[in-house]
Order: structure tokens, then C-alpha cells, then sequence
């Protein structure tokens, strides 16, 4: 049982045991309602910068964050999915979970109603446009039709904006969210929104026209929401789990996971990358589906491992000499029994064999995402020079199993007051990092784009005759 979760429950038992001897039955507060029901009920939405399935599960920022709350006090974690900030905001005030984990910004009018968490991310409201439009320099030159999300802190910030800007004009989306209102404008349909700045770099992977024009607002923080009306009990739970969050660096490490591998959007490689997914991966998906099922691994990373290798092109050849799909070495396809290259069969169950015998030479210790980067950097820069880049992390207080500590020490590899002291020596450590980051975004991309295009199984139409057979179906 985790520490904090015995802490909980002895505090609890103990508050039980009071009550028992003086004969009184006092009414529990929120936290020892949830840890006595063993359910904790999260309202949020679903979005990449919230909560979403991914190919491991339930994944997102603040279901990382939630999940972990639930499991230090030991209770099962209930989510409630809203459509939208307006949507979040009515279900909380009428009692429908114990807090909002919903990529809520912190505002002067929420507070006046809601508890607030110290904040885990600061965000800019930015003005987003579309590529091939003309972009506004100021409030003052739009020209078009602003539509942002009903209730959200954008309208908020609009509403205090007209008092300075009177000729400001805009409609509120009742209906979608926030991700939603982006695709309408990438469609063209609207001519503007406003978006927070971590929803707008991870959506312009996927919908490369989008295009900011200006922040709106200085940076403004993000934070769980606890409706005035409960005692408090569970929000200040919460804010201890902050708290230790940030000593610890989880909370940095979980920026990381979410969003270290975004930041540099490059529209020309994104359109050229969603332009190959439709021309040039559907010949090699089999051979990447078969790998993927032979070693238990996501075809998908293979693939965008291998675009990063060759842009799927099976003929490349770099000027080091490594060839094909995967690009190999001489060395290493003569070591994995690949007898051509520029086979795509055998490039890809060449690459993949190797992939899977580097995942499997890391510590046991290290798993999850943290285990893919790292043996994606070692098959970019090998092994060996994998474990100094982990040998110097250590040395310089970082945690050599988290990609997050282990990338920041990467480029220290080509400095010789650090290679010098290595086993392996020099090598391009920065290269490495651009690798690993690179094939993060394809596969997120490649991920989106399947998805978007599966074709969704048509609903069954039971029989009438069964129907009315079976009145319960």
C-alpha cells in the first residue's frame, strides 16, 4: 500500500475509532467520503491536451495527473467526459464530481466559485488564423468571423477586451470543443478562434494550415477545480499532491511526455509527411504490420521510425553508406541475416529485430514510453553510446531511466571536456535527440491520420421480429 495512501486510511481509522467511543456520528468530510466510497469522479474532456485513448490506454496530461492522484489515495478513478468548457463548468457546479481536471485556465471570475490547485502548466491565449489568409496584426484589422467556445476564458478575456476595443465582434460555440472549433477553422468555415497555446502547437501537427497571429493574453496558469461549496478537505489533498509533484519532477517529467516533442512545427516536412502516409506507406504497411506482430510492437512506431530513416523510400542511401527503408549498416545486416538492403521485406524485419534486441538490453527497471526513446536514441547513435549519455546523466543528478533527464545530457556527448571521460567517446548526442523527437511527432501524426481514416463499423440493426421477441434488446 502507498505510503500516502496509508497515511490516509490511518487518519481515517482513526477518526472511525473516535467516533465509535464517544458514541457520535459525525458527518465525514470530502476527502473521507472518497477514501471511505474508494471512488474518486473527475470531470474532463477529451482532447490531446486532457484525456484520450492511445494505443497503450487512457493517456493526456491531466489523466496522467488524475490517475496518479487516485492511485496515492487509493481509490478507483471515475471519469466523467464533458463536450465542452461550458459543459465542464454546469456539471461541476451542480455536484456531478469532486473537481474538474480540464485544462481549466485560472480566472478572477472562476474564483469567485472555484478552489483552484497551484497551477501545473502556464498557457498564452493566442488569435489563431488560417494559412493563405491574411493575417491580422492587431484586434483593430481582423476582418471576418471570430467564433471561440461558450463560457471558456477566451470569451471571458474578449468580454474584457471590448471595453478598449468596442468594435470587437464575436460569436460563442455553445456545441463543440475546442479542438473542433480548430478543424472548423483549418476547414475554412471560420476565419478566426482563439486557442491556448499548448492546444494550438499540438493541433498543428495534424491540421498544419492553422497559423498564429498574436498572443492575446500573458502567460496564465492551468489548474484542477474544486467547486467553494465542499468543505475543501480534498482540494487541500490535492495541492499537498501538487506540491510534491514539483519537488520530486514528476511534474516536469509529465510536461515532457506530453509535450517536449512538439515545439518545433515545420509546416513544409508536416504536409510533406501526411502527403506519404497517402502515396507511399500503403505498399509497406503489411511488411511494417507483420514486424510489428512478430516482436509485440505498435507497427505504427516502426513506420515512423523508418520515415525518419528514409521517408519510406527503400532505395536511400545516406552518405555514411547505410541503405534501404531502415537504413542499416553493412555491418549490422550482415549481423540480422539480411542478405539486400534495399529489400523493403527484409529492411524492415532487419530494423525491427534490431529495435526489439535494443529495447531488450535495457535495464528492466526502465519502462513505458521512457523505454522507447531510449532505444530509439540507441539505435540512432548506438548502445554504447546510449549508456555514457545515462553514465553522464547520473553524474549530473539526473535519472538515467527518464528520457526527459537523459535527452538533456545527449549533446554533452560531442563536448570533449565529456566524451573524453567516456567509454565510447564522441558522438553527435544533439542528432540523437532531434531523432528520437522527430519520430515522436510522425508517429503521433501517422497515429491521428489512421484513426481519421478507419472506417467506423455501421451500427447493427437488429431484426424487428427479435425486437419484439425480446423486449429488453
Amino acid at each position: 500500500m502507498p505510503r500516502q495512501r496509508r497515511r490516509y486510511t490511518a487518519a481515517l481509522g482513526g477518526l472511525f475509532l473516535l467516533q465509535l467511543i464517544g458514541g457520535c456520528s459525525q458527518p465525514r468530510n470530502e476527502l473521507e467520503q472518497v477514501l471511505h466510497t474508494g471512488e474518486l469522479v473527475v470531470i474532463t474532456t477529451n482532447a490531446a491536451t486532457t484525456y484520450y485513448e492511445g494505443p497503450d490506454g487512457p493517456t493526456g496530461m491531466e489523466y496522467d495527473l488524475v490517475r496518479g492522484f487516485a492511485d496515492e489515495l487509493g481509490v478507483r478513478l471515475r471519469l466523467v467526459v464533458a463536450g465542452n468548457v461550458g459543459e465542464v463548468l454546469r456539471q461541476l457546479a451542480e455536484g456531478k464530481a469532486h473537481f474538474a481536471a480540464a485544462g481549466l485556465t485560472v480566472t478572477e471570475p472562476r474564483r469567485q466559485w472555484l478552489r483552484f490547485t497551484p497551477p501545473y502548466q502556464e498557457i498564452t491565449q493566442q488569435l489563431v488564423y488560417r494559412r493563405g489568409t491574411p493575417r491580422p496584426s492587431s484586434l483593430e484589422n481582423m476582418e471576418g468571423h471570430l467564433e471561440v467556445l461558450a463560457a471558456s476564458s477566451h470569451a471571458e478575456h474578449l468580454t474584457r477586451l471590448k471595453g478598449t476595443h468596442p468594435q470587437l465582434k464575436w460569436t460563442e460555440n455553445t456545441d463543440l470543443g475546442s479542438e473542433e472549433l480548430l478543424s472548423l477553422l483549418h476547414e475554412g468555415l471560420i476565419d478566426y478562434t482563439v486557442s491556448d497555446s499548448h492546444e494550438v502547437a499540438i493541433n498543428q501537427r495534424f491540421l498544419p494550415e492553422l497559423r498564429v497571429a498574436f498572443d492575446l493574453t500573458e502567460p496564465e496558469p492551468l489548474a484542477w477545480a474544486f467547486p467553494r461549496f465542499r468543505d475543501g478537505s480534498l482540494h487541500q489533498a490535492a495541492t499537498a499532491y501538487f506540491e510534491r509533484l514539483h519537488e520530486t519532477g514528476q511534474l516536469a517529467r509529465l510536461r515532457e511526455k506530453h509535450y517536449g516533442h512538439v515545439n518545433d512545427f515545420d509546416y513544409v516536412e508536416t504536409r510533406t509527411f501526411m502527403r506519404h502516409i497517402e502515396q507511399r506507406l500503403p505498399q509497406f504497411r503489411a511488411q511494417f504490420e507483420a514486424a510489428g506482430n512478430e516482436h509485440n510492437m505498435d507497427w505504427r512506431l516502426l513506420a515512423a521510425m523508418a520515415y525518419q530513416e528514409s521517408h519510406w523510400n527503400p532505395r536511400a542511401v545516406s552518405p555514411t553508406g547505410v541503405r534501404g527503408i531502415m537504413m542499416l549498416t553493412q555491418i549490422t545486416a550482415r549481423d540480422l541475416g539480411v542478405e539486400r538492403r534495399t529489400d523493403p521485406s527484409q529492411s524492415i524485419a532487419g530494423g525491427s529485430r534490431y529495435f526489439k534486441s535494443l529495447l531488450d538490453r535495457l535495464p528492466e527497471r526502465i519502462q513505458g514510453r521512457d523505454r522507447l526513446w531510449l532505444a530509439l536514441a540507441a539505435y540512432n547513435i548506438g548502445y554504447g553510446h546510449l549508456e555514457d549519455a545515462r553514465v553522464i546523466t547520473q553524474q549530473r543528478g539526473g535519472d538515467p531511466d527518464k528520457w526527459m533527464d537523459v535527452k538533456e545530457n545527449l549533446p554533452l556527448l560531442h563536448k570533449r571536456k565529456w566524451y573524453s571521460q567516456t567509454r565510447y567517446g564522441y558522438a553527435r548526442g544533439n542528432e540523437a535527440v532531434r531523432y528520437v523527437e522527430n519520430i515522436r511527432s510522425y508517429y503521433d501524426i501517422l497515429a491521428w491520420s489512421i484513426e481519421r481514416n478507419t472506417p467506423k463499423p455501421p451500427p447493427v440493426t437488429l431484426p424487428a421480429a427479435l425486437l419484439l421477441a425480446n423486449p429488453a434488446l
